[in-house]
C-alpha cells in the first residue's frame, strides 16, 4: 500500500468506518444500471496470445508471472503473494503452466480464466526448481526468461541457482506492450468504475457540514461508492492547509467556512479503477483561491489539449507546466506550484505505467488512459487539485469523468 492509500485510509478509512451518526445515509442509492460484461475467457485468450507475440519479436522464450494484477491480467487468477510461490509460466509458444503449491490447487484453480495444466510443489519443495524443470523440458533452460517487473528477488535468485543457463531479463516491454494498450471492455470498466466515483462524488458533497472531520467525509463517500456497485479503494479528504500537500498531513482537521476542501477518491468496478479529484470552498471562497482554481482548472484543459497520438507523454506535463511557469509559479518542481507530475497510467492498478512526467519519450497511442492532475500548491494556505482521467482514442483524447464546471460547481 502507498502513501497515498495509507494516509486515506487513516484520514477518511474504507467502507464501515466510524462517522457521527446519520452522516451518509445511502438507503436511496442502488447499484448503477446494466453493467459491462467482466472481462471473459476471449478477451484473456488474447492478452496471452499478444504477449506471446511480443515475446517472439523481442526473443523471450517465456514469462513468469506471480500473483498481482498482471497475474489476474493474463490469467484470471486472484492470489495473494506469500512465501509460498504461485506463478504463470507464460511460453513464447504453446499451453501456459500455472504452479502452485500442492494444497493449494482448488482455490487456485477457482479462479483460472485460461486454459493451462497446473503443476504442484510439496511444502518440502523447492518451487523454483519445478519452474526450472519446466523450462527445461520446453527446451528453454537457455532461453531468455522475461520476469515481470514487480516480482520478488527471491524467485530471481531461486532460478538462478537452479537454472544458471538461463537469462533473466526484466519482463516490463512483454506486460506493458499488452496491459498500457487497453481493448474496449477495459475501457467500458473504467468508465463504469467513473461513473460511480462521481455519481459518489454528487452524492456526498452536498452532505458535508462544517465541523466534519476528513474520516466523516471519508466514510460517506466510500459507502456511496459501495451502494452504487463499486469497491472503495480510496478516499482522501484534505482541509484547509492540508491542501497544500498533495497526500496530506496528520494534524487534525475540520471543515471550517471559508476553507478549502480536497478530494481525491477512486474505486474498483470488476478489476478496474477510478481516480477523480475534486477541490472547492466551504463556503465563500477568497479571490486568491478563486484565482488559483481557475489557474488549476486551465492548466488541466492545457494538458489534455496537449495529448494528441504520437506525442511524447512527457510533452504533456511540459506544456502544462510551462503554462504555470508563465504565471509566476515553480519554476521545476518548486513551490508554490506543480511539485509532483502531470499524471499517471491507470488501469487494474491506480498508478500504472507510463507517466505523464518530464522526459518520459513513450509516444501516446490509442487505448492508452492517464490521469489528468497538475494541481498547485502553496505550502501553509492551501492547494488546488483537480482530477480527471483520459483515454486515447483514434481521435485523440477522451475523458471518463466530466471535470469540474467551476468552483461553485465541482462535480
Amino acid at each position: 500500500m502507498d502513501r497515498r492509500k495509507l494516509l486515506a485510509l487513516g484520514a477518511a478509512g474504507f467502507v464501515g468506518a466510524a462517522a457521527a451518526p446519520g452522516f451518509g445515509w445511502t438507503q436511496e442509492l442502488s447499484p448503477l444500471p446494466n453493467p459491462p460484461a467482466p472481462i471473459g475467457r476471449e478477451e484473456r485468450a488474447a492478452r496471452i496470445a499478444k504477449a506471446q507475440k511480443l515475446m517472439r519479436e523481442l526473443g523471450f522464450g517465456a514469462l513468469l508471472v506471480e500473483p498481482g494484477s498482471s497475474l489476474i491480467y493474463f490469467t484470471g487468477v486472484r492470489w495473494s503473494r506469500s512465501e509460498r510461490l504461485t506463478c504463470a509460466l507464460i511460453p513464447a509458444d504453446g499451453e501456459v503452466c500455472i504452479v502452485t503449491p500442492f494444497f493449494e490447487e482448488p482455490s487456485v484453480r477457482e479462479s483460472l480464466g485460461i486454459a493451462a495444466q497446473v503443476r504442484t510443489w510439496q511444502e518440502h519443495e523447492d518451487p523454483t526448481a519445478l519452474v526450472a524443470g519446466w523450462l527445461k523440458e520446453r527446451k528453454l533452460g537457455s532461453a531468455v526468461v522475461g520476469i515481470e517487473e514487480t516480482n520478488r528477488y527471491f524467485i530471481v535468485d531461486g532460478l538462478k541457482k537452479n537454472l544458471p543457463s538461463a537469462v533473466l531479463k526484466n519482463g516490463a516491454p512483454v506486460v506493458r506492450g499488452c496491459r498500457m494498450i487497453k481493448t474496449a471492455p477495459e475501457i467500458a470498466l473504467m468508465q463504469r468504475a467513473s461513473d460511480i466515483t462521481m455519481a459518489a462524488y454528487r452524492h456526498t458533497i452536498p452532505k458535508i457540514e462544517a465541523g466534519m472531520t476528513p474520516r466523516d467525509i471519508g466514510a460517506i463517500m466510500n459507502r456511496a461508492t459501495a451502494a452504487l456497485g463499486g469497491e472503495p479503494e480510496f478516499a482522501l479528504v484534505l482541509l484547509g492547509e492540508a491542501s497544500a500537500y498533495p497526500h496530506g498531513s496528520g494534524k487534525p482537521q475540520v471543515v471550517k467556512p471559508g476553507e478549502v476542501v480536497l478530494m481525491d477518491c477512486g474505486c474498483t468496478f470488476r478489476g478496474y479503477q477510478s481516480d477523480i479529484s475534486r477541490t472547492f470552498v466551504f463556503g465563500e471562497a477568497t479571490v486568491r483561491q478563486r484565482k488559483v482554481w481557475n489557474e488549476v482548472k486551465r492548466g488541466q484543459e492545457i494538458a489534455f489539449e496537449a495529448a494528441r497520438l504520437g506525442v511524447s507523454a512527457g510533452s504533456v506535463d511540459d506544456a502544462a507546466r510551462n503554462y504555470y511557469v508563465g504565471l509566476g509559479y515553480g519554476p521545476d518542481y518548486k513551490l508554490p506550484g506543480l511539485s509532483h507530475r502531470t499524471g499517471h497510467g491507470i488501469g487494474m492498478d491506480g498508478h500504472e505505467p507510463v507517466n505523464l512526467v518530464r522526459g518520459e519519450t513513450t509516444k501516446l497511442a490509442p487505448g492508452m488512459c492517464f490521469s489528468d492532475e497538475p494541481g498547485i500548491y502553496i505550502p501553509g494556505e492551501f492547494g488546488v487539485r483537480l482530477e480527471d482521467c483520459f483515454h486515447m482514442t483514434e481521435q485523440g483524447p477522451k475523458w471518463f469523468s466530466q471535470p469540474s464546471a467551476s468552483l461553485e460547481k465541482p462535480v
